[in-house]
């Protein structure tokens, strides 16, 4: 008989994670990147309207390049 546990959630949350990193790996550059801005907005829990106004300016900064 062996002793192995049930997986826990965080356990799961983390495999999840190496799944999405590994299809990350392979993905264009401005997809990495979205992920990234995502990831650091809801982490940060930025207010929805004010994430927007902030991507609305940081897009017309760059399209004004």
């Amino acid at each position: 008989m062996t002793n192995q546990s049930k997986p826990t959630a965080n356990t799961e949350a983390i495999v999840e994670t190496e799944k999405t990193n590994s299809l990350l790996d392979n993905a264009p550059d401005d997809v990495k990147l979205a992920v990234d801005l995502i990831y650091l907005l809801e982490n940060n829990h930025v207010e929805k309207q004010t994430a927007i106004s902030a991507l609305k300016m940081v897009l017309n900064d760059y399209e004004n390049k």
